[in-house]
């Protein structure tokens, strides 16, 4: 069994923190985790609650798969992103209600709020619309998270990576917050942007911020 018990059990503690902080129901939110030539990821259709470490599932960036169970369905943007992005250790997928509201209006975030960078830029990109599970929707996201660490995926969800797997679950939480915040500012109209300007002043501000571990 490829990974450690303890990775495995993070990621399923992962799973549980998504739904009881918010940004996940049910069993739509899946998570993978770096782990040598190839990624852990959780199973397909399985309550967090009853999943256990022997549940996650390995996949190789060659394709082979190792495990009882069948990977998420979204398997395939989970490995290409890893795959693709050399600095990211994890990436977490859910469909938390103010970035899905958003991302099925096919909305970016913009810099409304100087913590849009702690995604890697000046906007939160939405990628365009693509069946769940597919090369497409992987091809989708992959070019809206050039040079980000998050996007929103089109009448679907959001993703975000990290160099670790506690570092993708903080930047979810804080792409929820920032599309909350958009969302209460629409009532009143578009609301005022910062500069791409202050956006570049923020984002040497924020290399290494938060724990390095």
């Amino acid at each position: 069994m490829r990974g450690s018990i303890e990775t495995r059990a993070a990621i399923i503690a992962a799973c549980q923190e998504m739904n009881w902080s918010g940004i996940n129901q049910g069993t739509s939110g899946n998570i993978s985790v770096r782990e040598g030539e190839g990624i852990l990821i959780t199973p397909s259709a399985t309550p967090y609650d009853l999943m256990t470490p022997k549940d996650i599932v390995w996949m190789g960036f060659n394709g082979a798969i190792e495990g009882e169970l069948k990977p998420s369905t979204e398997w395939r943007f989970h490995l290409d992103i890893l795959r693709d992005k050399p600095e990211a250790g994890a990436v977490v997928h859910a469909h938390p209600i103010a970035c899905t509201t958003l991302a099925i209006m096919e909305k970016p975030i913009p810099p409304l709020h100087y913590m849009i960078a702690v995604a890697g830029g000046t906007d939160i990109r939405c990628a365009p619309y693509a069946t769940f599970g597919t090369a497409e929707l992987s091809r989708h996201a992959l070019e809206a998270l050039q040079g980000r660490q998050a996007c929103l995926l089109a009448h679907h969800g959001m993703i975000a990576c990290g160099a670790t797997l506690d570092k993708a679950m903080w930047l979810a939480v804080e792409v929820e917050t920032l599309a909350k915040q958009y969302l209460g500012c629409l009532p009143f109209g578009e609301p005022p942007l910062l500069s791409e300007a202050e956006i570049e002043r923020v984002l040497e501000k924020v290399k290494g911020y938060g724990r390095q571990d």
